[in-house]
């Protein structure tokens, strides 16, 4: 029987770029089944995808070369319109695909355009809305959503075509938790219904779903098989850019038999096989105490225009050196509260203090000394034409002379490791480079706090090391550092001290490990510990990272 997708010595470069983006790829995909696409930044894996609906080579073009087959259908020779009956593509930047007045017309949008009949259309509309589950949500202005039902609504107007294949690409990279088990229960759905679904992913866990997984690097696919044959083959996924599922390395490190990739089966394993003995772990208490205050939240709150208080009455207290994490689900007021850090935002009520004075008494220029602050998009505070001219702007601003400006923006720029960009165009780089950018315009201002949202976000694992690995030494180098994030295990093997906000409010404050040991509250906020910290919790250690618990368990015996 011939398989349902056959890609065939398929290789494509884009006009005016001298570098294939794909590179003789050969693969096949049955009916039904479910496959994940894995692979660094610049691996292909978008050009890729784009090659199912006939973007690549009919709207991007370019060099082609082979062919992308779908049940007995060359993708290249159609147009992107004809394919859409039969491939559905959620893009990356899912809000670029949603530009409706409201969620039902978002709905019928697909439909109206394959003109199907007003009974079909509304059949479709009420359908799909109840499988995102945005069925309360028909008169709603998509802007108006979250960022999980954003995406959930990205999909069922692609999915109101009732396309057989639908491919999705990076469909969680900007949720949190809570967002990101929406989607995958949403492709579970899919699975259910016998249809085909590509996902491109970086977490091991979604991958560990699939039926097959396809490794990608610069271009070429160089593995392919069960997540049980790929995901196992840690050097070659590092090779990759992908994060080594955490209990596959810790099982490898120690030695251990198999090479589970779920919780429940490395406990088992480990009770099986008599590997390790649990021991009871201490309970600490998760309050937490700063020698001094640097920022200081005193009855805090925000209430946005048009009613909705995003602040109910926060006390807090950041000292000098710390190394925090700002936790909690889209909406718990994580980005509100650090806004009000550097002035961004003004308290409706209450104070909130930098080194005792309130940031209502303090000037822009002032605040931006003591605080500096880094957007999740770069894009949105970069806009020089230069690197040094983007990076010395603020210093520029602040009057300071050329040679402190061209003094400090060498020392920005090696810090981040930028050092020869000087010349460039920052919206030529990469994300991660314009992320780098963007602290280092923060970091020639010299303030003693630095606040990113989500600096990891839509980076590969090896760029999130790298940018972590930043954000360490500038801490060891004294500045205080407060980051946003969704990323547990990012929150778990870099920062100190972790705050969780749910609606509003502070509900857990304190160190990093006996925060993440409190799995019960992290789960009223909608979080969940990394399975290492989990396995940690059950075993009883204080590990929070593979090499710490490899170290704790060698001790114990």
């Amino acid at each position: 029987m011939a398989p349902a997708i056959s890609i065939e010595n398929l290789s494509f470069t884009y006009r005016l770029s001298d570098q294939p983006s794909l590179r003789n790829i050969n693969a096949e995909m049955e009916e039904g089944s479910f496959v994940v696409i894995m692979g660094q930044s610049g691996a292909g894996k978008s050009t890729l995808c784009s090659t199912f609906n006939a973007l690549v080579p009919r709207f991007f073009s370019g060099n082609y070369q082979g062919r992308v087959m779908i049940k007995g259908v060359d993708v290249a020779l159609h147009s992107v319109a004809q394919m859409s009956r039969s491939v559905g593509l959620v893009l990356q930047d899912f809000e670029a695909q949603l530009f409706s007045t409201n969620v039902e017309l978002e709905m019928a949008f697909g439909p109206e355009n394959h003109s199907l009949s007003r009974q079909e259309i509304e059949r479709r509309i009420n359908h799909y809305l109840a499988f995102v589950g945005l069925e309360n949500f028909r008169r709603r202005e998509p802007a108006t959503l979250s960022g999980g039902q954003k995406q959930r609504l990205a999909i069922g107007s692609v999915l109101a075509m009732e396309p057989e294949l639908l491919v999705m690409d990076e469909p969680t990279t900007d949720l949190d938790p809570v967002g990101r088990e929406e989607i995958l229960a949403v492709a579970e759905k899919i699975r259910e219904e016998n249809r085909m679904l590509i996902i491109v992913d970086q977490e091991p866990e979604t991958a560990a779903m699939a039926d097959q997984v396809w490794l990608m690097k610069e271009g070429r696919l160089i593995a392919q098989g069960s997540p049980n044959e790929t995901l196992v083959d840690l050097p070659l996924l590092e090779s990759c850019g992908i994060k080594p599922p955490s209990l596959l390395a810790l099982f490898s490190s120690m030695g251990w038999p198999e090479a589970p990739l779920a919780l429940e089966s490395a406990i088992s394993i480990i009770e099986k096989k008599h590997l390790v003995q649990q021991q009871k772990r201490l309970s600490r208490s998760t309050n937490f105490l700063t020698a001094s205050d640097l920022l200081r939240a005193e009855r805090l709150r925000y209430t946005y225009p048009g009613g909705y208080e995003a602040l109910q009455g926060v006390d807090l207290s950041i000292g000098e050196g710390e190394f925090i994490a700002l936790l909690g689900q889209n909406g718990s007021g994580k980005t509100t509260l650090a806004k009000h850090f550097n002035g961004l935002l003004k308290p409706t009520s209450g104070r909130m203090l930098i080194q005792g004075k309130s940031t209502t008494e303090l000037s822009h220029r002032q605040l931006a000394r003591q605080v500096g602050y880094v957007f999740q998009n770069p894009d949105h505070q970069i806009f020089a034409r230069t690197v040094r001219e983007e990076v010395g702007f603020g210093l520029k601003v602040m009057g300071e002379d050329p040679k402190t400006i061209e003094r400090r923006v060498e020392e920005a720029l090696e810090t981040v490791g930028l050092q020869g960009y000087e010349e460039k165009v920052p919206f030529a780089l990469s994300k991660g480079e314009r992320q780098r950018v963007a602290v280092a315009s923060i970091l020639t201002v010299q303030p003693g706090v630095i606040v990113l949202d989500e600096p990891t976000t839509g980076l590969d694992y090896a760029h999130q090391r790298k940018m972590m690995e930043m954000l360490e030494r500038l801490n060891q180098k004294g500045h205080t550092v407060i980051i946003i994030t969704h990323s547990m295990w990012v929150a778990a093997e870099y920062t100190r001290r972790t705050i969780v906000m749910k609606d509003g409010q502070i509900m857990l404050d304190g160190p990093t490990r006996e925060v993440f040991a409190n799995e019960k509250r992290l789960t009223e906020a909608s979080l969940c510990p990394p399975l290492l910290v989990r396995l940690s919790n059950w075993l009883g250690t204080q590990a929070l990272t593979v090499e710490d618990m490899v170290k704790e368990l060698k001790g114990r015996g």
